[in-house]
Order: structure tokens, then C-alpha cells, then sequence
């Protein structure tokens, strides 16, 4: 710890004052700026052995460093699909923001595959989900709850985000992919007082960096 410490002593008498500014960021979550404002509901699909069959990332973005606008992101084992019609903001958001995701960790992510393409977003934290665009077509319902959730260590790329939303897990979602159903099911657990799902919302949803 004694030498950790005289090593961050010495990067701060000779890092440049914006990297400093970085780094204390990153350590302080008070410091650090909002990158992303929108929603960002997910749907993950599982075979009967367990396996992931497909990974699906809805973006609604009202703000953020990259832009605004819609976007779905999807993985399958046959290769990543982003679709949008901002390259610089839908690839932003499939390699910054869904790569990183727990629901992928120790999947491979090959190099995205960018379709342009308008998406239509309507998210309704009463009723669910329908987003499309690009051959994709999601939907989501029986939502099961809605609460609250914070945390100021959200590691994306080995950095720490300040990440809020509202979740809700939902009951019901399917997902078509160039008209075929995408095979797999959610998977739900949790309590009655609080389920959890594999197919969520995510509403009022800031990323702070």
C-alpha cells in the first residue's frame, strides 16, 4: 500500500492537470459529469442449457457527449448488429457503454456490424417496450415492478461510472430478428416483493463519467 501510494505521489507531481482532473473523477464520484441521459431497457435470452442465445440493448438517448437519438444494439453468438442512423452515436453506445455489460462478460465481441437505419422507440414503464428498426423487433410486457437504483461503481473498461435509473423487470418479451423469433426464454427470479428479470426497463437512466 506504501508503495501504491508514493507512485500515485509521483504521477500527480508529473500528470498534466486535465489528467489529474480525469483521475479525480474517476475517485471522486462528486467530480464527475453526466455523459449520457435517456433510457437503455435490455433483454437477455437463454437456451435450455443455460447459454445466451441473444442479448438486446435498447437506446433512447435524450443527451449525451455523442449525441441523441435511438439505437439497438444486438449480440448473438453469429456476431454484434448495431442499428441507428448516427454511426458516431450507436457504435459509441455498443462499444463504450453494452460491451462492457455484465450480461456479456466472458462472450466474445467481435467488430459490430452497422445497419442504418431509423428506430422507433415506445417505452411506457406502465405497459412495457416495443422497439424496432433494422430487422429487429423487441417486445416487452407484464412489467413487475418499478424501483430505484444508484450506484457510483458501475466499471465499464476498467473505469468507474456513476450510473441512475429506474428498473422495471418485466414478465413477458420476445425479440424477431429479420422476421425469424429469436430462440430462447427469460429467465425471472427474485421475490414477489421484488422479481427480477432478464427482460427489463430502464427508465431516467444517467451515466456520469
Amino acid at each position: 500500500m506504501g508503495t501504491a501510494l508514493g507512485t500515485m505521489g509521483l504521477l500527480a507531481a508529473t500528470t498534466p492537470a486535465s489528467a489529474s482532473a480525469s483521475v479525480a473523477a474517476d475517485s471522486d464520484p462528486a467530480l464527475r459529469k453526466p455523459i449520457l441521459v435517456g433510457a437503455n431497457p435490455g433483454l437477455q435470452l437463454f437456451d435450455a442449457s443455460g447459454s445466451c442465445t441473444a442479448y438486446l440493448s435498447t437506446w433512447q438517448v435524450d443527451w449525451s457527449t455523442h449525441g441523441a437519438g435511438n439505437a439497438l444494439v444486438l449480440w448473438r453468438p453469429d456476431g454484434v448488429r448495431v442499428v441507428g442512423e448516427d454511426p458516431h452515436l450507436a457504435l459509441w453506445l455498443a462499444d463504450h457503454f453494452v460491451r462492457h455489460f455484465p450480461e456479456l462478460d466472458g462472450l466474445p465481441w467481435p467488430a459490430p456490424r452497422f445497419h442504418r437505419s431509423a428506430v422507433q422507440v415506445r417505452l411506457d414503464l406502465a405497459s412495457g417496450l416495443q422497439a424496432r428498426g433494422g430487422g429487429i423487433d423487441v417486445h416487452m410486457a407484464e412489467v413487475l415492478d418499478r424501483r430505484a437504483f444508484a450506484t457510483d461503481h458501475f466499471p465499464l473498461a476498467g473505469v468507474e461510472h456513476s450510473l441512475s435509473l429506474v428498473n422495471g423487470p418485466c414478465g413477458q418479451a420476445r425479440a424477431r430478428v429479420d422476421g425469424r423469433d429469436q430462440p430462447g426464454k427469460i429467465r425471472r427470479g427474485g421475490t414477489p416483493e421484488r422479481p427480477s428479470s432478464s427482460a427489463f426497463l430502464a427508465a431516467a437512466e444517467v451515466w456520469r463519467a
